[in-house]
């Protein structure tokens, strides 16, 4: 496989890596030199159930190419699932370096068109899928750093501009992936200790979430590059699963074509403190003045 090997002989999993985006991530890192656990349900693109088994078909192209990977059925959002996963990857190939979150799914509604399970479902697979594989893994991560063995990981999630800005409709997926990225704050912080980084992505490319909500966008050129095609995201990923990576955490990064920018979260704005209590009456002024001195938001999805 011919590639620069920037992630030779580490240990690599990669959720929802059967198609798409996690697909593309998956062949990239073994491109890469990794030895890669290749996680995919088979679900559909809302969550449902299927017979069919992608990450054998990736596992299967890896090995083609030279590379070295094996399947992975388990739910990521299941604790014992994610628990296994992790075993898997220890088990199969002597340790972990790094964890890439991708899995997940979409349920679109307008809020007023939203049901109950189709909010619990949406959160479930993309925060609470995201949280229980980094539970389990930094729980590796602690027991070798305690044990005095050298830890150099890597965690690298996946948020999206629906998290980061909003997008109608998608309600339920945006504030998964918005957690998402408040979820990555917190664990650099806390994962620093044990020798492991945190980071995260909101990628834009054609995969099945997109390609049908965005057909124009996401459509294929007929020549030249491919803007969308999801290895285009995969690159950066790599990089931030390698040992290069080290210095670099807490950080969450848009990616689009051949386009990566540093996408900055919620700052300390603009204040005003009169140093006792408003009272509701006088705050309009106040409020409009702030308004209008902070920088304005930026525009959400489909609004």
């Amino acid at each position: 496989m011919d590639s620069e090997q920037i992630c030779a002989g580490r240990v690599v999993i990669v959720t929802g890596a059967g198609r798409g985006i996690g697909r593309a991530h998956a062949l990239a890192f073994a491109a890469a030199g990794a030895k890669v656990v290749v996680n995919d349900l088979g679900s559909a693109l809302d969550g449902a159930a299927t017979a069919e088994t992608p990450a054998a078909q990736v596992v299967a192209e890896i090995e083609a190419l030279g590379g070295t990977a094996v399947a992975n059925g388990d739910d990521v959002a299941d604790w014992q699932g994610g628990q296994r996963l992790i075993r898997q990857a220890v088990d199969t190939f002597g340790g972990l370096d790094v964890l890439v979150n991708n899995a997940g799914f979409v349920r679109d509604r307008m809020l007023v068109n939203l049901g109950e399970e189709e909010w619990d479902a949406v959160i479930r697979v993309h925060l609470k899928g995201h949280f229980v594989t980094m539970r389990h893994a930094i729980e590796y991560w602690r027991g070798e750093s305690k044990a005095g063995r050298p830890v150099d990981g890597r965690v690298i999630n996946t948020s999206s501009g629906a998290g980061l800005q909003g997008s109608v409709g998608q309600g339920n997926y945006g504030a998964a992936k918005a957690g998402i990225a408040g979820l990555t704050l917190t664990a650099a912080a806390e994962f620093a200790r044990y020798g492991v980084t945190v980071n995260a992505i909101a990628p834009a490319a054609r995969t099945r979430m997109t390609e049908t909500v965005f057909a124009d966008t996401m459509a294929r050129p007929d020549e030249g590059f491919d803007a969308m095609a999801p290895e285009n995201i995969s690159p950066l990923v790599v990089w931030l699963g390698s040992p290069q990576s080290a210095a670099v955490t807490g950080r969450m990064f848009e990616v689009e074509g051949g386009k990566i920018a540093l996408a900055d979260g919620w700052r300390h704005g603009v204040a005003v403190d009169r140093g006792a209590r408003w009272s509701p009456g006088e705050l309009g002024p106040v409020v409009a003045d702030l308004v209008a001195k902070g920088m304005p938001p930026e525009p959400v999805y489909g609004a």
